[in-house]
């Protein structure tokens, strides 16, 4: 896994899910996201268990397809995997894993507001919601509401914002203070945060579940979250 240094330079763009990303996202998120790994085993272990043949499983903002690749090797019944992403670089590392592992996932290179994911059982978007900008977001998740069958399944991964202000300043202290003890320097932490300004919009936990019962979706519960970052499933 090639180690993340992308923020040790001078800032030179936006922050952008191209080559460079890639190449490190696996590093990054490990890094970036508290309880990421134990987080995606929540999320597996809950898919596993509603997983029947027959049924499709659609992961928006797949990336490097670490998610579906690891359901597909643990899943016993016929099941449909696609991962959709529209970063090149990240699908076509995607595929080469899935190759690897000997998984039987699909990858497409496609904005998912243009793919067609409709039929699908269980969408899956981890931390992808957030990149989608606000006066078209709630459009995506009733696309999502309006794709899935019946008794169908939204796991959606977000960083979120706190209610209270001087509780959102100090969660996000205490975040940067995570950062720091994974090895990222005081450079690199606001160089990334200044690079995802305005590229990265989150809500607060109540906004993303107002805006998944707007589209549609009749329960929404949330089963994983450490300070501002949280894991969330919507039922139809």
């Amino acid at each position: 896994m090639k180690r993340d240094r992308l923020f040790e330079k001078p800032l030179e763009k936006q922050f952008e899910f191209d080559e460079g990303v890639a190449a490190v996202f696996d590093d990054m998120i490990e890094r970036s996201v508290p309880y990421y790994r134990e987080n995606m085993e929540l999320i597996v272990d809950l898919v596993i268990r509603r997983l029947r043949s027959g049924m499709r499983v659609v992961d928006l903002g797949s990336s490097t397809g670490s998610l579906l690749i690891e359901i597909a090797r643990r899943c016993e019944a016929d099941v449909r995997f696609v991962g959709v992403d529209n970063a090149a670089a990240m699908v076509e590392l995607a595929r080469k894993k899935a190759e690897a592992f000997g998984a039987d996932v699909t990858f497409v290179c496609e904005d998912l507001m243009e793919f067609d994911f409709s039929g699908s059982d269980i969408v899956i978007a981890n931390y992808t919601l957030q990149f989608i900008r606000p006066p078209v977001r709630a459009d995506a998740v009733s696309k999502i509401a309006s794709s899935l069958n019946e008794n169908g399944l939204f796991i959606c991964s977000e960083k979120v914002l706190m209610e209270d202000s001087w509780l959102n300043r100090q969660i996000i202290d205490i975040y940067h203070g995570y950062k720091r003890k994974k090895g990222y320097s005081e450079t690199e932490i606001m160089q990334k945060r200044e690079a995802l300004e305005n590229v990265l919009i989150p809500y607060t936990i109540e906004e993303n579940r107002n805006m998944f019962k707007e589209s549609g979706f009749k329960r929404v519960d949330t089963i994983f979250q450490w300070g501002n970052f949280a894991t969330m499933i919507a039922f139809l």
